[in-house]
């Protein structure tokens, strides 16, 4: 277990001064399933103003008997490490924060105000003092980790079972966050919810719209970005929660495609954002997947034994704009995905699509969108069960859009231009002119090196007594070879 020696030195510092101290929550949690914790967590009977007292570098602005020590760490996870007294809770009115608060001496009460088992687990590091201290208590001793475990959380842990501590309805009447977290750690962990809790979860599910926007945003975003979103959607739609959180997602439950889909819109859409998440694709690319046909239901009509889908692209950017923005996404984020949603139903086929339709589509996406477009799509065929996430038309419609983006080879790439000429060589302005830089270009091309004014200038005045037809003649040639490899070469990028 590889605890940071500033962890240690906060532990061993505070026993010195006559108080316990345990690494607690997520850290513990993490150090048991040998994952790097994102932060470290520290539990004491020091009051704050003790803790202070030992710990000069720190600053405490809060209600909760957090003191945040602060050390000269080159690690971003213990740059900061929040020390917190043991402490209990009572009553919780707007089901989110405690009315009021105690401070207690017990490590064990302090475990029994936390929401799972798997993060009720309080650990210190073990030595040959503690080791015997803590077998003759009852305690665990785990590789080198002494461990006060009293709600059991290390056989959840090995069960992989999320399980509230105690009585799960009081729990989740205590904050109604823990109705997302718990579906967030089964999604982060692949862990089941254990049974009764998960019947509780369902029972106070509409408790969740006692939770702010921002908060329920921060727990969707990392289940979009874990390694199983599709399951953290589904325990979300199994509980009700979705139908609280994401109503514009849950309209698609249910809600059949047409002949061409065997999956409804919601088992789509949640497949295609899970193979946004096999490919580690970021944020906002992962939420347009999830959101690309948003839009469907609102736009399904029945027509021929059939349905159609008519504009759901514009219906689901207007949904996935409203949706973003009640969750207080940032701007950027709700820009980008709405355009990735409005966008993703672009039509081509090889041999129907121009390269001038080519450059009217990275017009309309825009060439910094493009490349996500085409991740968007991937998932989405994916999601929709096609074998090839890649078929061969939208290879070479990669392929015909960039090279449709490639700026034309032109004269004006040169470091010199004709009032070069003129100044410096004397020329007088008519075919000449164009004709030393047309064999100059050709130079350039063979060798990009030469493109500095100093070596243009030279060898332009070798030039400008030729026959400008055959310097003409010599460029138009070098940009023909020039273009071709250009084309080759990205032929060979898309495997077309």
């Amino acid at each position: 277990m590889n605890i940071p020696t500033k962890v240690k030195l906060i532990i061993d510092i505070l026993n010195k001064h006559d108080f316990e101290a345990y690494i607690v929550g997520g850290s513990v949690r993490d150090l048991l399933l040998q994952r790097k914790p994102k932060d470290w967590d520290i539990a004491t009977n020091a009051k704050p103003e003790e803790v202070q007292k030992i710990f000069p570098k720190n600053f405490y602005k809060n209600d909760f008997g957090t003191v945040t020590v602060l050390t000269d760490s080159e690690d971003a996870s213990v740059k900061e490490i929040e020390v917190t007294t043991y402490r209990t809770e009572a009553n919780y009115s707007d089901q989110r924060h405690p009315d009021s608060l105690g401070f207690t001496e017990k490590i064990e009460e302090d475990l029994a105000r936390r929401d799972f088992t798997i993060n009720a687990i309080a650990a210190m590091p073990a030595d040959k003092d503690n080791k015997n201290t803590y077998k003759q208590k009852g305690g665990a001793v785990f590789e080198d980790l002494v461990l006060v475990d009293p709600f059991g959380g290390l056989k959840d842990l090995n069960n992989k079972l999320i399980k509230a501590v105690g009585n799960p309805s009081e729990r989740f009447a205590e904050d109604a966050l823990r109705l997302m977290r718990a579906v967030r750690f089964a999604a982060q962990l692949d862990f089941d919810i254990e049974e009764e809790t998960l019947k509780d979860l369902t029972s106070y599910s509409p408790a969740l719209k006692a939770v702010s926007n921002e908060r329920i945003r921060d727990e969707v975003v990392q289940i979009v970005m874990s390694n199983n979103p599709e399951a953290g959607f589904n325990l979300m739609q199994q509980t009700g929660l979705l139908a609280v959180a994401l109503p514009e997602i849950a309209e698609g439950v249910g809600t059949d495609q047409n002949k061409h889909h065997t999956l409804t819109v919601f088992e789509h859409n949640i497949k295609s954002l899970q193979y946004a998440a096999k490919y580690e694709y970021s944020l906002p690319i992962r939420l347009a997947a999830l959101l690309h046909d948003v839009g469907k239901p609102r736009t399904r009509r029945a027509k021929e034994n059939d349905f159609t889908f008519y504009a759901h692209d514009v219906v689901g950017a207007q949904m996935t704009e409203k949706l973003l923005k009640r969750l207080r996404f940032s701007n950027e984020v709700i820009d980008k995905v709405t355009h990735l949603v409005r966008h993703h139903m672009f039509y081509y086929d090889v041999g129907k699509v121009t390269e001038t339709g080519a450059r009217r589509l990275l017009r309309r996406v825009g060439k910094e969108h493009f490349d996500d477009l085409i991740k968007v799509r991937i998932a989405e065929r994916k999601g929709s069960g096609v074998p090839k996430a890649e078929p061969y038309r939208l290879r070479h419609l990669q392929f015909l859009v960039e090279k449709a983006a490639q700026e034309p080879i032109t004269t004006g790439q040169l470091a010199i231009g004709g009032n070069d000429l003129i100044k410096d060589l004397s020329m007088k302005p008519g075919p000449e002119i164009g004709g030393v830089l047309n064999a100059l270009l050709a130079e350039v091309l063979d060798d990009p090196k030469k493109n500095n004014k100093e070596w243009l200038l030279k060898r332009a005045n070798d030039l400008k007594d030729k026959n400008p037809k055959e310097l003409k003649a010599m460029g138009e040639a070098a940009k023909e070879e020039a273009e071709r490899k250009r084309e080759e070469d990205i032929k060979r990028k898309y495997h077309v």
